[in-house]
């Protein structure tokens, strides 16, 4: 065995097959691959014509090449065998290296064979063998704006179906939550023992998270996982790993997207941070943000049509939507259903509804909107076009994003408000659209000026975020290759905007933007209804600008989460189809919150966000509270944002790791408070501790 040793881990390579056969966390003295005979290299689908589950394993191959250094270990192979195709003239290059104290692994196929490289497991792990004595055992992983996570002890879901698999099987659930959209996976116990993996690089490729158990479950109906080593004579044990689709076509070479390995202790926050150190070197913030959207404030969203007709509103009548959100302080509106047809009817067309109005009357309404103060964002969506679109099948059908059966993908659609519609009749399907292809950039771009004709401050470009449900496009003729993925033209499309701009003032964001998307967008826009939520993307990205819906009449704890999370606040009555009249409890709290933060802000706006990294909250009987959020000033001194979400007041002791808490203010306070101690904390309300 060949040994690797990084500020974490311990890494032992068989050098007879090139397999991972021994795993070490030098921070929880945890063994995460401990038995030799589960170690494992790679797997490689190569679908033969009548055999297309076709797999060369790396573990199986003759003995490779291997060059070891104290720093690194490669392995190289000339050919490979598949189980039913023979010999092939595939080459495969391995290598882990340690890299700033990560353990990197990396691979380059060259395909000299008549068959595609389909799928790529690598680096795949050939057991997570659970901490000993945990209780509870889990894989977390990015998703919309928070954490999926699912169990893998003492019970192990099967996301795939068991009719469609030979183990239970965990993948993602959705085609956006997958890396490099969200780009870390976790693998983490009870009690504070993890394991990280996420990308290397910044780079777009098409891969997803697979987790399966062997040989299944012993006790079905709660999907148990066996207790022992052994079920009867099989062995029990956990594959996990990256899943690359690089389609790789015949006479090509490519480089597999490199994942990072390490190990941490603590919770969730401590593993995202094995990300955040390395993507720290490779992220930015777009530096054209306009001043007015710098500051805190609080913006109105509201929906004016739908593709059932509901035709709430004429252009005409919009700027007494205007004239509310001065009333209440608002600072922006984000319209929606303002196109022909209603929201997600007609995409991708931005062209006005004549059953509302003019061209002209939307873009006087808008610049009456804005003398007021007030910015308005036009709702925006591309990624998709409307399949109910009676030019669908001659103009867009080509330009989509297709199978590889030349079929293309097609989105359920959302349901809007008729029982027709939450029944599936008549939903107005979404087909993906590829990016890729020029002519569907120029449509893009063709609708985009359609937005900057009408003289608004900006756009959120709902959807951004995925192309649901394809990972890639197999249609050739859109000019890239065979398995392109389906997101690595994202960042053109808003190059391609920017361009358009050429140095215009105007805001562009986007629904729940995955890491890579902040680099160019000014905003991003989320939900996170949940007392629960855990802010990944926030943590992430520490000073963007991110905003989430508050939708409840008097909704003290969704703007106290705002404070915690540095969430801007959208306003949204009745679901987004009301004003900010309907809703002055909630504003009225929001109001505090923001002057709150504005007078803190050297803290709560300006400061690093950090979560939970840097300081914890006790309460009054001793045992944690976890709804809390610590922050670094600009002054260099800690902040905390401590959120009581019960209907019955409590008191906590806030705890920080450098310095001691010297004064607070409550979200309904307008001064500080010394510190004595203790903080009391009224129901479903928060404290700002400096």
């Amino acid at each position: 065995m060949k040994r690797l040793e990084s500020d974490s881990l311990i890494l032992g390579f068989d050098e007879e097959n090139g397999s991972l056969v021994y795993l070490y966390s030098k921070l929880s003295s945890w063994p995460i691959i401990e038995n030799e005979k589960f170690g494992l290299s790679w797997r490689i689908m190569l679908p033969l014509e009548g055999k297309r589950n076709n797999n060369a394993w790396g573990h199986l191959q003759k003995k490779p090449q291997c060059t070891f250094t104290e720093k690194s270990i490669s392995f190289s192979w000339d050919s490979i065998v598949s189980e039913f195709g023979g010999e092939h003239k595939i080459c495969v290059a391995s290598k882990c290296e340690i890299k700033d104290g990560r353990a990197v692994f990396s691979m380059k196929i060259s395909n000299n064979d008549l068959v595609y490289v389909e799928n790529v497991y690598y680096p795949y792990f050939g057991d997570l063998k659970r901490p000993k004595d945990c209780k509870s055992f889990s894989l977390m992983h990015g998703g919309y704006n928070d954490m999926a996570e699912y169990p893998l002890y003492p019970v192990f879901p099967n996301t795939r179906g068991y009719y469609g698999d030979d183990f239970p099987t965990i993948l993602p659930a959705t085609t956006h939550t997958t890396p490099p959209m969200y780009p870390f996976a976790l693998i983490s116990d009870d009690r504070g023992n993890g394991f990280y993996i996420g990308i290397a690089e910044r780079r777009i490729e098409a891969a997803t998270w697979m987790a399966e158990l062997h040989p299944g479950y012993t006790e079905s109906m709660t999907n148990r996982v066996p207790d022992t080593d052994k079920v009867g004579k099989l062995d029990v044990f956990t594959r996990f790993g990256p899943v690359h689709f690089p389609f790789i076509a015949p006479g090509k070479s490519y480089e597999l997207l490199p994942f990072a390995a390490e190990a941490y202790r603590g919770n969730w926050n401590n593993g995202l941070a094995c990300y955040t150190k390395l993507s720290k070197s490779w992220n930015r913030l777009p530096d054209d943000t306009p001043e007015w959207a710098k500051d805190p404030h609080s913006w109105l969203q509201i929906h004016i049509n739908s593709p059932e007709d509901e035709l709430r509103m004429r252009y005409t009548d919009l700027p007494k939507v205007g004239q509310d959100c001065i009333k209440h302080g608002i600072k922006a509106i984000q319209l929606v259903g303002w196109n022909n047809g209603g929201q997600d009817r007609g995409n991708p067309y931005h062209d006005i509804d004549p059953r509302l109005g003019t061209f002209d009357e939307l873009k006087e309404a808008i610049a009456k909107i804005q003398a007021m103060g007030v910015k308005v964002i036009l709702f925006s969506k591309f990624t998709w076009a409307d399949r109910s679109l009676p030019n669908f099948k001659k103009d867009f059908e080509p330009l989509a994003i297709k199978d590889p059966f030349g079929d293309y993908y097609m989105h359920p659609g959302y349901q809007y408000h008729t029982a027709s519609q939450f029944m599936d009749m008549n939903i107005r399907r979404l087909t993906p659209m590829c990016f890729a292809s020029d002519e569907f950039m120029e449509i893009c771009k063709r609708e985009f000026k359609k937005l900057l004709e009408l003289g608004a401050a900006g756009t959120l470009y709902d959807g951004c975020l995925h192309h649901s449900p394809s990972l890639c496009c197999f249609d050739t003729t859109h000019g890239h290759r065979y398995g392109e993925p389906s997101y690595s033209h994202d960042e053109a499309l808003i190059g391609e905007f920017k361009k358009i701009l050429a140095g215009r003032e105007y805001f562009i964001a986007g629904e729940a933007i995955y890491d890579f998307q902040h680099d160019y967008y000014h905003l991003s826009y989320t939900r996170s209804w949940n007392p629960n939520h855990r802010p990944v993307s926030r943590l992430m990205r520490p000073h963007a600008a991110m905003m989430t819906a508050v939708i409840g009449f008097n909704d003290r704890n969704m703007i106290n989460q705002c404070l915690m999370d540095r969430y801007i606040v959208s306003y949204e009555p009745f679901n987004f189809r009301g004003m900010p009249s309907d809703i002055p409890e909630t504003i009225a709290y929001g109001a505090k919150m923001d002057t709150l933060r504005t007078e803190m802000r050297e803290y709560f706006w300006d400061g690093e966000f950090c979560d939970k990294l840097g300081g914890s909250v006790e309460t009054a009987e001793g045992t944690a509270h976890r709804h809390y959020s610590v922050f670094i000033g600009t002054n260099n001194k800690t902040g905390m944002v401590i959120c009581n979400y019960d209907d019955n007041p409590i008191t906590v002791r806030p705890i920080f790791d450098s310095g001691i808490p010297g004064r607070y203010r409550l979200v309904d306070d307008k001064e500080l408070t010394k510190f004595s101690g203790s903080i009391s904390i009224p129901p479903r309300s928060a404290a700002a501790v400096i």
